[in-house]
């Protein structure tokens, strides 16, 4: 390929731009409205502009993508992540268009991108999933109340056709059931236009563990795993790898269920499995498959030395050979802090604004920063609110961790509000330190850790 169009924005724009120089691939940038002025647009070797702000009207419309594709000779498209990038008829356009697709793929993206469908052929492959639901008619409450009360409750009522976290609603008790599948039936229509949903065991105390993967058709190696427990309203905010304080034999075979699920439908590419570990029994329960880059995928990249980003580009070339699973080796431990507008005494509330001072961690430093933006940008209500991701790497775990805290105290944002001081009261958190860690860690101690905040 000597030409790439990148289907997206932002930091994972810029992220696959800068792929794409190393490479000596030429690149394409596509904008909105908002994004006339944004770095990607600048970075790119091109750009088209595709759209009003909104993202239904711009970056969602798969007719202006292709178009502005063909008007620069693109000769493939990546993803990116979000938008179109787990969209399996999209994929199927561009390879119909003659281009190449970097990623997975269609089918691999439809087997996966429908949760139940990725549940039965994780059943298949031997993989354990978590307690749940088969396909629901939400029509007949009765069946669906039954099949609630056999599951037992808490549980989780879930979208079949997305992921991110987005409309799940965990419910305690049978009279709450019928408004949450409500709620979540509205908000997957709204998200992914389908609004299918299934039930799922809550795991009170569990822990979101993932490998990442990379496929090479009907051969396949993890590139190890990651931790993203801390999160908040079910969205990650910190992430490291490894995964600390899970017991190598349940570490090999989470490992070895994710290459045997991969494997099992040929998959192409990078692809991330996620697993809930369960912090009290030790057991561990697929919970879905991201075929696409991650937005965590930094943590791997540092502890492994590999780009992923070029890898995907290389592999959809026909210019990246089958890699062998001794040839990754694992070095140190990494920890990702997700950097955004939001407001954590609002129950995190996105806080759009314009940044009228924004310095962030010299990469001098050791300490790596992807994002999207500059001084003066403009951080809007259309999209994701992160700001940015910043990056550190210790021999260990500890030491990741005061490398990270530097990192964030040496990071200076104003003109609105962000989670800086609240990320740093989670790292400096004793629970936290002691590998205390679950997907209840913020909820649990949010008093504790919203304080620092307020006070700044």
């Amino acid at each position: 390929m000597k030409k790439v169009l990148i289907a997206n924005r932002g930091e994972i724009a810029c992220r696959v731009i800068r792929a794409c120089r190393k490479l000596g691939i030429g690149s394409v940038a596509v904008y909105s409205d908002a994004d006339a002025d944004s770095p990607h647009v600048r970075m790119a070797d091109e750009s088209v502009h595709i759209g009003p702000a909104r993202s239904a009207e711009s970056y969602l419309q798969v007719a202006k993508i292709l178009a502005a594709a063909r008007q620069k000779g693109a000769c493939g498209i990546h993803p990116g992540y979000g938008f179109l990038s787990e969209n399996a008829s999209f994929a199927q356009a561009v390879i119909d268009a003659g281009m190449t697709w970097v990623g997975p793929e269609p089918q691999s993206i439809r087997d996966m991108g429908h949760k139940q469908n990725a549940r039965e052929l994780a059943v298949s492959a031997g993989v354990p999933v978590v307690p749940g639901s088969g396909r629901l008619d939400s029509s007949d409450m009765a069946s669906v109340t039954r099949e609630a009360s056999r599951i037992g409750y808490p549980l989780l009522v879930k979208a079949a056709a997305g992921g991110g976290g987005i409309g799940m609603r965990q419910v305690t008790e049978s009279a709450h059931l019928e408004a949450a599948i409500g709620a979540t039936q509205s908000q997957a229509e709204s998200a992914f236009g389908n609004g299918d949903i299934f039930l799922e065991k809550y795991v009170a105390k569990a822990r979101h563990v993932e490998i990442q993967v990379f496929g090479f058709g009907e051969k396949a190696i993890h590139i190890f795993d990651r931790d993203c427990s801390l999160q908040r309203r079910f969205q990650k905010i910190i992430e490291e790898a490894p995964a600390p304080d899970i017991p190598s034999d349940v570490r090999s075979r989470m490992q070895s269920a994710a290459v045997a699920l991969a494997e099992s439908v040929q998959y192409q590419g990078a692809g991330t499995v996620e697993f809930i570990f369960d912090v009290d029994t030790r057991d561990f329960y697929f919970l879905e498959m991201n075929t696409r880059i991650q937005v965590e995928h930094p943590v791997t990249e540092m502890i492994t030395g590999l780009d992923l980003v070029a890898m995907q580009l290389l592999y959809a070339g026909g210019m990246l050979k089958a890699l062998q699973q001794h040839e990754v080796v694992q070095r140190g431990h990494a920890i990702e802090c997700r950097l955004y507008a939001e407001n954590p005494d609002k129950n995190f509330m996105p806080s759009p604004g314009t940044l009228t001072k924004f310095e962030l961690p010299d990469s001098e430093t050791g300490i790596r920063v992807e994002t999207g933006y500059e001084q003066g940008g403009v951080i809007t209500p259309f999209y994701d609110p992160m700001i940015a991701k910043i990056v550190a790497h210790g021999s260990d775990r500890q030491e990741a961790v005061k490398s990270m805290i530097a990192a964030l105290n040496n990071t200076s944002i104003q003109g609105l509000r962000t989670n800086k001081e609240f990320l740093i009261a989670c790292l400096r958190h004793p629970a936290f330190n002691m590998q205390e860690i679950s997907t209840r860690f913020v909820g649990d101690h949010i008093n504790e850790l919203a304080a620092p905040a307020k006070a700044a």
